[in-house]
């Protein structure tokens, strides 16, 4: 939601969840279903051409990644020109697409982060994709399992997986080799980290032992989720009406005052956690729990790095993944059929591991895994490959348009202990409060 929830450059990849954003889109659903040119336009010319608009949400790197690769599309087919003009970052796209529903102008094809799909989804002129994807080239069963649940909402496919992530973490050698503290290994505890985090920060020299962001944005929430799995609490309970993780979120929460007891974890008070990555990419940060999307940035910084898997309490392997979306919007029959047809192209092994390897995503399917490509940028890129091998352990958040109440109730919560506002039992109960209240919602 990864988010996330950044790519190469200054795009976070999780960006900050906006209050409102799920009532605003059934307003906005509606608004669009009374009539407007964008919904009835079907975007076919008088030479049969189609042209169909992308909101990609990429800048720099990633920006530069995406326009090489529409420019391939449409030299291999003609009859389809991909305009990428308009929309905004991704951070900012759930408030632009809203906005664009209400007035009917809005894309064929966004980038929509995966924490905010349930709420997009929502409204009518989302295109239904299950069909598309039981008939693609690459089977569906062999896209990896968080790619696939991400964009599943109650059995239907309501977007393509356009990103996958998982969460580990990296470690700088020197910090490590100076403190005399060994690098730690799979299968090592919560106990052992925050140790290790106290082990390594020194006050006087302003080093810290690990960073967490302190916005209460889904960057801060997200990375909380695998101590509540593997405590066996979930995000929303078996009933539907309240959440899952009222006493696994306590002794999650107990980790994170630990860490702010101990005084060894920077707190990065910005959006976008730009801030705790400098930290980090300086040397006065010893470990920081971050995604592949980070590394590129860690290369050039030619800083030598260690990436190890998240710890756990039960010392199995357990992490989260945020894939984000392709979603697409009914523009009209020959528009849809454009959009989807540059979708399924663009997902597909060749051009997906171009993608993965070029703007720091991880291979959606086992098909491209296998891209020589891949392998290649696997094998002298150091520690990917424990990424790419967490994606099996990986869980991902529920699709439910309640999430984003959740995820800010819970935010308010993740800051309230880093700050020392709150315990963790008073911060998981206001929480509740809110995050259950959000559920009884009907919808």
């Amino acid at each position: 939601m990864t988010a996330v929830p950044r790519a190469p450059g200054p795009l976070s990849r999780r960006g900050v969840l906006r209050a409102g954003g799920a009532g605003a889109l059934v307003a906005a659903g509606g608004a669009a279903l009374s009539g407007c040119a964008a919904g009835t336009d079907d975007g076919a010319g008088t030479d049969g051409r189609v042209t169909i608009q992308m909101w990609h949400g990429q800048n720099d790197t990633a920006a530069k990644v995406i326009k090489s690769l529409a420019a391939e599309f449409e030299r291999k087919h003609p009859d389809i020109r991909v305009d990428l003009g308009g929309g905004v970052l991704a951070d900012a796209m759930l408030q632009k697409i809203t906005a664009a529903l209400a007035s009917g102008a809005y894309p064929d094809i966004a980038y929509v982060f995966g924490s905010d799909l349930a709420s997009v989804a929502r409204s009518p002129q989302v295109v239904d994709l299950t069909e598309q994807v039981r008939r693609g080239p690459t089977p569906w069963r062999n896209y990896h399992a968080p790619a696939r649940e991400a964009v599943t909402i109650n059995g239907r496919v309501r977007a393509v997986p356009a990103l996958l992530d998982a969460l580990a973490v990296v470690c700088n050698k020197k910090v490590f080799a100076d403190a005399g503290v060994d690098l730690p290994e799979a299968g090592w505890t919560w106990r052992e980290f925050t140790d290790t985090a106290r082990r390594l920060t020194d006050s006087a020299e302003g080093r810290f032992g690990t960073g967490w962001p302190g916005t209460g944005d889904e960057d801060t929430v997200w990375r909380l989720w695998p101590l509540i799995w593997d405590l066996g609490g979930d995000v929303i309970a078996g009933d539907g009406r309240s959440i899952g993780f009222e006493k696994q979120g306590v002794r999650a929460l107990e980790v994170v005052q630990d860490l702010v007891r101990d005084r060894s974890v920077y707190i990065d008070p910005k959006p976008g956690s730009e801030q705790m990555y400098q930290v980090f990419l300086s040397g006065r940060m010893a470990m920081v729990p971050t995604a592949p999307w980070q590394l590129p940035d860690i290369h050039q910084a030619k800083l030598d790095y260690h990436v190890v898997p998240l710890p756990s309490f039960s010392r199995r392997p357990v992490t989260i993944s945020g894939p984000d979306t392709w979603t697409l919007f009914d523009n009209g029959e020959a528009r849809v059929k454009a959009a989807r047809t540059f979708v399924t192209w663009l997902t597909q092994p060749a051009q997906d591991s171009r993608w993965d390897v070029e703007a720091g995503s991880l291979p959606l399917s086992r098909r491209s895994e296998d891209r020589p490509a891949w392998r290649q940028h696997a094998t002298r890129t150091p520690g990917l490959s424990v990424f790419t091998e967490a994606v099996t352990s990986a869980r991902v958040r529920p699709v439910h348009p309640a999430y984003p109440r959740i995820s800010r109730a819970l935010g308010q919560a993740i800051v309230a202990v880093l700050l020392g506002r709150k315990s963790p039992a008073d911060a998981v109960r206001s929480c509740a409060e809110e995050s259950n209240a959000a559920l009884l919602i009907p919808r």
